[in-house]
């Protein structure tokens, strides 16, 4: 809340006929008839002068078309994260923490963003995946329009991230590689199929578990990562890091 000293300047505006609006924060709305430049300068230094009595505190006033807005910071915000404060750190994780990040994330989340191209332009598709490793799956029918781009362009981008709920906890990672459509007579589909748990599909969808799906499995075997986590500029690390596999 404003001080006494604060109070009593935006008393006197009042009083000139302009209709003040507290904005929070500190921060008032002035419009209306609003007084003279001179008359809100002098009301400036009254401001300034209240402010220079406290010690790291500061009062800002701008004017502009109508009406005028008066940013009275008083009072120190607290910061529940102060080192998100300032330029990011270039630190760099070594392969092995940077490859245990980004696996925790594949295990501890199940949707990503598929990213493919086509005739049509680019398509977005939010998809339930499982990982094995740094290869990401799903199966799909043969027919929708994610496989038709694959199939013309297997090149894809593949978004996962955590929920976020405010800046430390933005963690995220994009993955980038070609799309293998995989069948149960194909090399390597046995390799991957043990890791995709269709069973408790089937279960809720009140189907037999000796039959499982007959969709194609698509494999995207990650070439690249971006994986983000602003959690590690705490550590002195850049948020940003880059994995590439060998």
């Amino acid at each position: 809340m404003p001080s006494l000293d604060v109070e009593r300047t935006l008393g006197d505006i009042r009083r000139q006929g302009a209709h003040i609006e507290y904005a929070g924060c500190c921060t008032f709305l002035l419009y209306g008839n609003v007084p003279s430049h001179s008359l809100i300068v002098s009301h400036r230094a009254r401001l300034r002068s209240s402010a220079a009595r406290r010690p790291g505190r500061s009062v800002e006033l701008w004017r502009g078309c109508s009406r005028f807005l008066i940013a009275m910071r008083t009072c120190a915000m607290p910061v529940t994260n102060e080192w998100l404060a300032g330029p990011a750190p270039t630190g760099r994780l070594d392969r092995e923490s940077l490859e245990e990040r980004i696996l925790n994330l594949l295990s501890s989340q199940n949707m990503c963003v598929l990213a493919t191209s086509g005739a049509d332009g680019p398509l977005a598709t939010p998809v339930r995946y499982f990982h094995l490793g740094f290869a990401l799956m799903f199966t799909t029918l043969g027919t929708s329009p994610k496989m038709r781009n694959m199939a013309a362009d297997p090149r894809v981008s593949i978004g996962v991230f955590a929920p976020l709920v405010g800046q430390a906890s933005s963690r995220g990672a994009q993955v980038f590689g070609r799309a293998q459509v995989l069948r149960a007579e194909d090399p390597g589909f046995d390799h991957y199929w043990p890791a995709f748990r269709w069973q408790s599909d089937h279960v809720e969808r009140s189907r037999a578990l000796d039959e499982p799906p007959s969709g194609p499995l698509v494999v995207v075997e990650a070439d690249r990562i971006v994986y983000t986590e602003h959690w590690l500029r705490r550590s002195g690390y850049a948020p940003r890091q880059f994995w590439t596999r060998m």
